[in-house]
Parts: structure tokens; sequence; C-alpha cells
């Protein structure tokens, strides 16, 4: 460790506390003599340590098995690494994996006495779970066609690999007030979803005596959760060749100067509202004084960083074939025969966007037809059109000890019930989440469904669902709008019914759903949500 503690003299929680005795990382030191004793011998408050080891304890928390998270940077791997992801989830996760909105893979039920022996073959694939929990840099986000993507301006794949290298184990960075999320993307259409990152690299042009150059500007302070804000532009422009020092000066920037007395605002998000960005920018440069100022955005819309469907690659003759697995839930058979699959025709590499779904590139045209032919798409879809296929939802009250409402397990049987109703010319992204976190990005969705709970009739309290709509991250973007009233689940299937028959009757020729909730306003869909529960008492 070469910084130095600024903050131990302040007032901090007891998570800081614990992290001024023992860093982060010493989990890992920790463990082949943790897992000598019995998982209950273990005091609760080491708990938050397992997190930096991408860990955390699954409910019922006595059991001591974990949720782990394996971090995938710019969600590419080799079918190596994927062969041994299969077989992870067919050993040790009752034969699942789940694909996250962060291009990342996480399993259940891991077995606390066997964690040396599996973290040991993640290693050996070139795989960690090393800080993909915790108070540190999260798993690094691109856009999941980087390097193949004819909307992007270059490729990002080299930056997105250097910036992970550079805080992957480095103690440096391993004591952060919270967690730090980074986007690093060049796609036109915002592939990366940049608003809701701590830190995001947007592409832009600069002009530099007469020559464009393409680089990146900056997007800081983004985030979901329980108050979410979106990220806001510096007025700064990065080379290439900067992208790791500016990454490397605002983590800084957020580890010396973030809030570590409440966790609740401890992200950098509100560090960034009270300083305000150009504070924050002159800091910035002080610590890389040569960066230029901001170029010209390259932005042009809103992909919702999902790349479903078989299309063209930058490369000639091959294509990408994006797959909808739906509430992002995969056996380990059925990954094992999408592996197959491309060992078969593609090369060595799978992909996840941030949609929870799983790409298999470099299809040549002469493949196309096999490919389509392939007995798992009798299960999965590779033409995107049903609501199912754009979905995404969180871990929910199956296993996660903060939701108050199950998600997975009504989440696709409800939309493809939905699905024999509906079909739209437009996606309707609809998300769920468990409770009033993000994890499913729910702030940015079509309709967005949080978890709650609330009292029924009889006065007994049950799981329930408030309904939000409106979300985008088209021009700098919109969070929805929470509608009035509590929904139960027998109810969420007669009250998503009602907004899609609305949206069905009144949408223009080819409108976005969140051009026709801009056009009608809010209090539209209060009225329609009201009118169903009349009805449904």
């Amino acid at each position: 460790m070469s910084y130095q503690v600024t903050w131990a003299a302040a007032k901090l929680n007891k998570n800081e506390q614990s992290k001024l005795k023992e860093d982060g990382l010493d989990v890992f030191r920790d463990l082949p003599e943790l897992i000598k004793q019995p998982f209950a011998a273990i005091d609760k408050s080491y708990y938050m340590y397992f997190k930096f080891a991408g860990l955390t304890v699954q409910k019922p928390q006595e059991q001591g098995n974990f949720m782990m998270r394996v971090k995938i940077p710019g969600g590419i791997i080799n079918l190596q690494q994927a062969r041994h992801l299969a077989t992870i989830a067919e050993e040790y996760g009752h034969g699942y994996l789940d694909l996250t909105t962060r291009q990342a893979v996480q399993y259940h039920w891991i077995p606390f006495d066997k964690l040396p022996q599996i973290f040991a073959g993640i290693n050996a694939v070139g795989l960690t779970t090393q800080g993909a929990e915790g108070d540190i840099t999260r798993n690094v986000i691109a856009n999941p066609l980087a390097g193949i993507d004819p909307d992007e301006l270059f490729d990002t794949r080299p930056a997105v690999r250097r910036v992970h290298r550079l805080f992957q184990g480095n103690r440096d960075y391993s004591n952060l007030p919270r967690k730090f999320k980074i986007s690093i993307n060049s796609n036109i259409y915002n592939a990366g979803n940049a608003e809701i990152n701590d830190l995001a690299f947007i592409p832009a042009i600069k002009r530099v005596n007469g020559r464009k150059i393409k680089g990146f500007n900056l997007k800081v302070g983004g985030g979901l959760g329980m108050r979410p804000y979106l990220g806001l532009g510096l007025n700064v422009f990065v080379t290439r060749s900067q992208v790791v020092q500016v990454a490397e000066a605002v983590v800084q920037l957020y580890r010396d100067n973030g809030y570590r007395r409440s966790r609740t605002k401890a992200r950098l998000k509100f560090l960034i509202q009270d300083w305000g960005v150009a504070e924050f920018e002159t800091k910035l440069r002080e610590k890389v004084p040569n960066l230029a100022t901001a170029g010209e955005s390259a932005v042009i819309g809103w992909s919702n960083g999902t790349a479903l469907g078989i299309h063209k690659q930058r490369q000639s003759g091959y294509y990408y074939v994006g797959v909808s697995i739906p509430a992002g839930r995969l056996s380990g058979t059925d990954f094992s025969a999408f592996i197959d699959l491309a060992a078969q025709y593609g090369r060595d590499e799978l992909r996840f966007d941030h949609g929870q779904n799983l790409i298999i590139p470099y299809v040549a045209t002469a493949d196309l037809a096999a490919v389509k032919a392939a007995p798992i798409f009798k299960k999965f879809s590779y033409r995107p059109h049903n609501l199912v296929d754009f979905g995404t939802t969180c871990t929910g009250a199956e296993y996660c000890n903060l939701a108050y409402t199950h998600t997975k397990e009504i989440f696709a049987p409800l939309l493809k019930r939905l699905d024999k109703q509906f079909s739209f010319s437009q996606p309707v992204h609809i998300t769920l989440t468990g409770c009033g976190n993000g994890c499913a990005h729910r702030s940015i969705a079509d309709i967005g469904i949080e978890g709650t709970a609330a009292k029924t009739k009889t006065g007994q309290r049950a799981e329930a669902f408030k309904i939000a709509v409106g979300g985008s991250l088209l021009a700098g973007g919109h969070f929805t709008e929470t509608l009035k009233g509590h929904i139960f689940t027998d109810q969420l299937y007669g009250a998503l019914a009602a907004l899609l028959v609305d949206y069905q009757d009144q949408q223009l020729k080819a409108e976005t759903y969140y051009a026709y909730f801009q056009r009608l306003g809010v209090a539209h869909f209060q009225a329609i949500l009201d009118h169903y529960l009349a009805q449904s008492v």
C-alpha cells in the first residue's frame, strides 16, 4: 500500500472501522483457516469481507452457502473459461448460473468449505472473483460488441483490459468508501449505459490542429439504487492513451474524499452532487494536467446495452448471434450447448450483454443456416421480438437478503403470458427487482417493477410491487416515475396488461414506449393503473 489513509480520525461507520484494521483483500489470506471451523462459528461482522472475494452469504445465512460472482471484463470469455463456468454450475450451483446486467456471471449454493478449490479452478482459467463485490472497483463493463461492432469509433477492448489490470488486486484501491463502477464504450448508441456508472468513458471526436482524434468524453457520478443519479458530463476529452491515468485519478479522488460516515451516502454520486462537476474537474486536472476540453460527443441514441438477434459484424463475412436468455438464468447443460455451438461455428469466444443475454460472435455467412438449425434454438430465441427477450430481473427473495419479493421464478412466466397477448413493433423493456435497489436497472426501464411489502385486505403482509414508467438513457437520461398504488403478485399480469393495451391502442407509427410516455405524461399512466385497481377490487 503506497497511499496514506487520511480519514482514520474521522467519524466512520463500522465497516470503515474494520477496514482500517484489515484490508478487504485479506479474505483470501484468511480463508484457509476460516474453513477449518464450522460456518456458524464465524462472526457476522466478518461477512462484509467475503464480498471482496465476490461472495455474499446466501439466505438462509446459517447454512453457509454463498452467492458467488465472477468478474468478466467487458463480458468476453474464451471457451476454456466458458466450459469451466459451466462446470461450476453443474458441480456446485445446483445446475444453474445467472447472467448479470454488468456482463458478469453469478452462482448460488456455493459451499463454504469448497471455496479454496473453487477459487483455484477459476484462477487457473484466467478469471477471478476478486473485487466482484465489496468496496472496490467492480467489473469493468463495455460495449458487448467491442471490436466487432460496425457502430463503434474504435475497439475499446485494450482499454478495458488495461483498466481491469490496474485495479485488480491493487491494495492502493481496495479500500474505497463503497463500490465503484466503470464503463468504457465507443459505440454511438451508448452501449455502455454511461449515465448509470460512477465513471463512464463515452465516444467523442476532438479536432486538434485540423486533425480528428477519436477518444472519449467523461461522465461521472451516475448510479442507481434507492437514490438514483444520472452521470454528469465533465469538460474533458480523454485520448485512448490517457484512459488508465484518468481512471486511476478519478478513483483516487473518490478514495480520498468519498464519504465514510454513512454508507447510504458513500457513493461517488453524492460527492459529485455536493462538490459540483466544476470542482471535481478542477481536482481531476490537478492530477492529470494535460487533459483537453471535451470533444464532440458521438452518441446518437441508446441501445440499452443489448445485442440481440443475428447481425453483420465489422469483419466482412461474419455475423454475431445474440441469444435471449429469459430472466438471465441458464442451466449448465444449456450453456454447454452454446459453448459447443461456438466451438464448431465461431471462434474461441462467447460474450454477455447488459440485458442478461449471450452472444456467439464470428459465425461465417456459410454457417448461419446450420447455426439457426441447432437444437438449442428450440428453447432459446435469436429472434428478439417478444417482451421476455428484453426483460431483466435481479436475484430476488429466493436468495437475496435484501429483497422483499421473488423475481426470477415469476418473471419469465409473466412476460411469456403477456407475449401471447401482445406484439409490438418497438421493443418494450420491462424489469423486475425485488427491492428498491437498482440491480435489474428498474430506473431506466420502460416499465420498472419494484418489490415491496403491503398488507392485504385481511391485514396480512404479502409480497407486493410498485410500478414505474418512462425510463431511458436517451439524451442524458430520464429515470422512471413511480405510480401510486401497490400491486400484489396475482395482480401483476392485469396491471401490466392494462398498461400495454393502452400503448397498443395509443401508439403512433413506430413510436417507442419512451416517446409515448413523454407525449402523454405520467398522469395518463396513473389513471390507467387507478382504473385497473378499482376494477380488480
